[in-house]
């Protein structure tokens, strides 16, 4: 076994990228404070090629230099979108047909493990701010609220890594592993 270079990798450029065809899913970052998480968000987006991101209300903007430090020019591949309120996002998804949900925990919410896409569906995937979560007003508009099953003493999880699961478990539930050729 050995390890592979970055030419036999066979990454796509971002010209390639930008013109691929895209798993059908839009993050939306509700009010996140921090510029790595935010970076990191890009990066995993890439990774999964997430259609788009929409950035809310205070969560910071590309061009960032931290943003930037963590995103490792996913700012230029993956499209977004500036909200000055998340709801104003979330309204608009739902009148473009995306099933809207919450990655919270909520007294009705599922588990992911449980989560199952709805066949030729768009799914606009909402994390919440470091310390509060994600807004009751963004919950209400929800169609289903999803947790990320936790053994452990914490509550939570940091929300750059919760992306990075949710976005996995999408990938591989809506069977995008296709894209890779």
């Amino acid at each position: 076994m050995k390890k592979l270079s970055m030419d036999e990798l066979n990454r796509l450029s971002t010209d390639e990228f930008v013109n691929s065809v895209k798993m059908p899913v839009t993050v939306v970052l509700d009010n996140l404070r921090s510029l790595n998480n935010i970076g990191s968000v890009f990066r995993t987006a890439d990774a999964f090629r997430v259609e788009s991101i929409h950035l809310c209300g205070i969560t910071a903007q590309p061009p960032h230099r931290d943003i930037q430090k963590t995103a490792l020019g996913a700012t230029g591949s993956v499209k977004w979108e500036y909200f000055p309120e998340t709801v104003l996002s979330v309204k608009q998804l739902k009148k473009e047909g995306y099933q809207i949900i919450v990655v919270e925990q909520t007294d009705e919410g599922s588990s992911l493990v449980d989560f199952v896409p709805v066949p030729d569906h768009r799914i606009a995937v909402i994390f919440g701010n470091e310390v509060q979560g994600v807004g009751q007003e963004i919950i209400d508009l929800a169609d289903e609220c999803i947790e990320i099953p936790q053994m452990g003493t914490k509550h939570s999880l940091n929300v750059s890594v919760s992306a990075g699961i949710v976005l996995w478990s999408l990938f591989r539930n809506m069977e995008w592993e296709t894209l890779r050729l």
